[in-house]
């Protein structure tokens, strides 16, 4: 604002007026400012954090939904690839332990007769379509003799990994359910058994 100095003649000082200031000339001031700048006022500190401000939870129920199926889906993926593997975290509690881990390698390292039961059955459903009664009847006794066979295999491989459990890791320290856990998993076809063998065969545990 402006002032005009003025002599007082009969004091002999001067004062200050103010001028009346031009409303129209502050007008086309602050137009000139605006336009000159970046053409819209500076925001205030409220409006930046305002703009900042993203919501924790998606709005758009649909892409959570999905978004929340494929972190599901991750994580089944992860945690069959970690039970394939033999990853402790990952195990079911009847496939968890040491001792576990021991009678898999054990079981894995032999042949088993009854991991060839399945292609065996196989074999017996196809004579089963034969005309020929006779080899119908032998395909039906050799599964007969076939599944002893297998059952007593997985009785002698239950005493075996009992005996050598007792003997690394203590008699009085040997998991229940050792010798029925042995015998089911040499029943199954090598390829198909969880988790997937990790040695190779003849590689018996120490």
């Amino acid at each position: 604002m402006r002032v005009i100095l003025t002599a007082d003649r009969e004091q002999g000082w001067t004062v200050a007026k103010p001028e009346k200031r031009d409303e129209s000339t502050d007008d086309e001031l602050n137009t000139d400012n605006v336009s000159s700048g970046k053409g819209r006022p500076t925001p205030t500190r409220k409006e930046r954090e305002a703009a900042n401000l993203r919501p924790l939870v998606n709005n758009d129920r649909r892409a959570a939904t999905k978004e929340s199926r494929m972190k599901m889906a991750e994580a089944r993926e992860r945690a069959r690839i970690g039970m394939a593997a033999g990853e402790e975290k990952f195990l079911p509690i009847r496939d968890k332990g040491a001792q576990r881990r021991w009678i898999r390698d054990y079981v894995d390292a032999r042949f088993s007769v009854g991991e060839i039961l399945i292609p065996v059955m196989f074999i017996v459903i196809v004579l089963t379509f034969v005309s020929n009664e006779m080899l119908q009847l032998a395909g039906i006794a050799g599964l007969w003799l076939f599944f002893l066979a297998a059952v007593a295999d997985g009785m002698i491989l239950g005493v075996i990994v009992t005996r050598r459990l007792a003997a690394k890791f203590g008699e009085d320290k040997v998991q229940r359910g050792s010798r029925w856990y042995a015998a089911m998993r040499g029943m199954q076809l090598r390829v198909m058994r969880l988790p997937k063998p990790q040695v190779k065969r003849g590689e018996y545990p120490v």
